[in-house]
């Protein structure tokens, strides 16, 4: 399709898109995406919440206070002032945000979008190489950083101006904004000029960046959260997921803002605190990851949580013990869901009496999913095969070459090995690479996860497969037990073989006190199948 004339003045973004026969096939099947030809996302959410509900009504809270509606959208025109005026920020420029979650990272999103530029969301923990590493993938001519993390930036090689904000001084963000003017004359991008550059490390390790399109913004909010989630402007949303990533981004940014509901901001919590800040705030929408579920009630906040309505979970498999053991405490179905940063957020998922525990749901409205063979042909209900899906969003890598493993025929292809049943729901099996083939049996990993996690000892599991000389593949568990715990591993292998069927059991099993994960939380399979392999195992 011919892309409508760009506002973008630096070109970046269109010129390192990926040739459009490489794209996705998008469907716009639902009457709520039929977006303008000129459209900013950032206008469309931050005034137009404003246009329906008033700029008076709660939007950013924290601990030390809230911010309005109408203060949001001061403060980001103040900021976009800055990054025009004193930046000479221009439409296309690439802005790298890195921060915790908290207002005036919010605002700077919103402004860099208003200003017509890129914002490049980044996880706040990423050293300095890493940063090195995408700067080097996004090209942006700007960094604007929390104070607290800009030491880090000092190792960097390639050297990017830096804008701090939330320390002392006139330099800082805060400061230069104080004295610039509330309204700013935003800039009238295309519907599909590029809003998002969002990083993803994948399995390898190797950073990619999926760029996504002011109207994807928007249809992440008009399919998952209008048709699932189903937002109403009381609700209070809050949520562990950082804001650089796109389940924290959706889930508590975008979201709320559609709906004119309020977001708590935390910028980290343990599980314990987490729920107490759910209480204190009246929280009724929750955004975190299967392990923080577990944690909260292990705490015993079970009852700090009685104000959830919606509690949603993604990012990693959600174990059907886990789910089952949240309801019984709380009475609360977990929503569990699919989504990924090439599609931006959800796109399989089920909730209230829809969903099936341990199924993944089926496809949210505005989606389709189907179930390929290894040579893209269906495969019939009840047969595992690779999970791809059709939508409003999907993959476009900033100059990348895994654009064409990732998109074949129109279909975006997550990695991963799923069943669908004959009512159209998705039940995980396993990610492409974690399907475990030892003695002739396959075996999916993280169903050997699931098992380990459901003994009451088991914190966290992570299951890989290593080589072995007679099996050729044997399952090797990497297990971390809570504090005090025996480690016995006969004890684990013989709760695995009485919990599914005793060929999947871990025949290695090896105690550790962490195990490598990513910012957002997900476990890091490929490092420690790295580290197997550099033990000569």
């Amino acid at each position: 399709m011919a892309l409508t004339p760009s506002a973008h003045v630096d070109s970046f973004c269109r010129d390192n898109l990926p040739a459009e026969a490489d794209w996705p096939e998008f469907r716009f099947t639902l009457p709520e995406l039929a977006y303008p030809a000129r459209l900013n996302c950032a206008v469309e959410l931050l005034h137009g919440a404003i246009t329906r509900f008033g700029p008076d009504r709660p939007c950013l809270v924290t601990d030390a206070g809230t911010w309005t509606y109408g203060d949001l959208a001061r403060r980001s025109d103040q900021v976009a002032h800055v990054l025009v005026a004193d930046f000479g920020v221009v439409p296309g420029n690439r802005v790298l945000l890195r921060g915790p979650n908290n207002p005036w990272l919010v605002a700077t999103w919103f402004a860099v979008l208003k200003a017509g530029a890129v914002p490049v969301t980044t996880m706040p923990l990423l050293r300095a190489g890493e940063v090195d590493d995408l700067v080097e993938l996004t090209r942006p001519g700007l960094i604007v950083t929390d104070h607290r993390f800009a030491a880090d930036l000092d190792a960097m090689a390639h050297a990017v101006p830096i804008l701090e904000y939330g320390g002392p001084g006139t330099a800082d963000l805060t400061a230069r904004a104080a004295g610039k003017s509330g309204e700013f004359a935003w800039v009238d991008t295309a519907a599909d000029d590029v809003a998002l550059l969002a990083p993803t490390s994948g399995t390898t390790g190797k950073p990619k960046a999926t760029m996504h399109f002011h109207r994807d913004v928007l249809a992440s909010t008009d399919t998952f959260a209008r048709h699932v989630l189903k937002p109403v402007p009381d609700d209070v949303f809050t949520g562990t997921p950082p804001i650089g990533f796109t389940f924290g981004l959706g889930g508590l940014v975008v979201f709320p803002l559609r709906f004119g509901a309020s977001t708590l901001l935390i910028e980290k919590a343990s599980p314990e605190e987490l729920a107490n800040a759910i209480e204190r705030h009246h929280v009724t929408v929750l955004f975190t990851a299967p392990t923080a579920y577990k944690a909260m009630l292990a705490s015993g906040k079970a009852p700090a949580l009685a104000k959830l309505r919606r509690c949603v979970s993604a990012g990693e498999h959600l174990p059907v013990a886990t789910w089952e053991e949240f309801e019984r405490a709380t009475g609360i179905r977990i929503i569990n869901g699919i989504g990924g940063t090439e599609l931006l957020h959800i796109f399989i998922a089920a909730a209230d009496d829809d969903i099936r525990p341990e199924s993944t749901g089926r496809v949210v409205p505005g989606f389709e999913a189907v179930v390929l063979d290894e040579a893209g042909e269906p495969v019939p209900d009840g047969t595992p095969g690779r999970l791809a899906v059709k939508g409003p969003t999907g993959c476009r890598y900033l100059a990348d070459p895994r654009q064409k493993t990732y998109v074949q025929n129109g279909w975006n292809l997550t990695g991963d090995t799923y069943v669908r049943d004959a009512d159209g729901y998705f039940w995980y099996q396993a990610r492409n690479d974690d399907m475990i083939v030892s003695s002739g049996y396959n075996i999916a990993g993280p169903e050997v996860e699931q098992a380990l996690l459901r003994h009451p000892d088991v914190v966290e599991a992570a299951v890989v497969g290593a080589p072995h000389r007679d099996r050729g593949t044997i399952v090797h568990a990497f297990v971390h037990l809570r504090p005090g715990a025996a480690e016995d591993v006969k004890a684990l292998q013989d709760f695995v073989k009485q919990t599914i069927a005793p060929y999947k059991y871990p025949r290695a099993v090896e105690f550790v006190t962490e195990l490598p994960k990513t910012p957002s939380g997900k476990i890091q399979h490929y490092r420690l199948r790295r580290l197997l392999a550099d033990r000569g195992e």
